[in-house]
């Protein structure tokens, strides 16, 4: 599994790695007049596959942690793409979010799942604040694989009203009639109610 996790973060992030480092003037030696300018690929910085690496020893180590905790595969791979963050300023940094308005929705502007809760929101006039898990990765990343530990399920969206998960669009936590998903509690009538009672429907 972890190898596989490996390839997938390799195809998603580091498509770039193997690209030629550009070439370091390093001026005309004197005994020979040539140009060592044309014979040096070594950057400045030293070579450009180090830190590709070291980044690679880190997803691996935090592949194998995750997978030692019993983690599910989805939730490994949320932690190997979010690599190394502060796990305190992240929650807190959620903590925040999910109050911020009476309905607060985590997405990937791409996720059909994502679109379609975005169009279920507007059909049912509901004001919803969206907060982007893709703009920038680099941030969004960490914050899917926390949400993901916090409530128990890494698929996207992540909807919250009144500042408790709800669940996703079409799914959600298994036996918890709270956080069944959108399309569950549509059907059993408890939706519009929520959010009407958090104060998330438009006037």
């Amino acid at each position: 599994m972890i190898k596989a996790i490996l390839s997938l973060f390799l195809l998603l992030n580091h498509t770039e790695a193997f690209v030629p480092a550009p070439i370091r003037s390093t001026g005309t030696t004197a005994s020979t007049g040539i140009n060592t300018e044309l014979y040096s690929i070594e950057p400045a910085g030293g070579s450009p596959i180090d830190g590709f690496v070291d980044d690679i020893k880190m997803r691996i180590r935090i592949a194998q942690e995750s997978n030692a905790k019993g983690l599910g595969t989805k939730q490994v791979i949320a932690d190997v793409l979010a690599g190394e963050y502060d796990d305190g300023s992240i929650v807190e940094k959620i903590n925040e979010l999910k109050v911020s308005a009476p309905c607060v929705m985590f997405t990937w502007e791409s996720s059909p799942s994502c679109k379609k809760a975005v169009e279920a929101f507007d059909t049912i006039g509901a004001d919803v604040k969206i907060v982007r898990l893709d703009d920038p990765w680099a941030e969004g990343n960490p914050m899917r694989a926390q949400l993901g530990k916090m409530v128990g399920r890494t698929s996207v969206p992540f909807v919250f009203i009144k500042g408790e998960y709800v669940g996703g669009f079409d799914g959600g936590l298994e036996g918890n009639d709270d956080a069944s998903g959108m399309v569950n509690m549509a059907f059993k009538g408890t939706l519009r109610s929520k959010l009407s009672e958090a104060g998330a429907m438009k006037a």
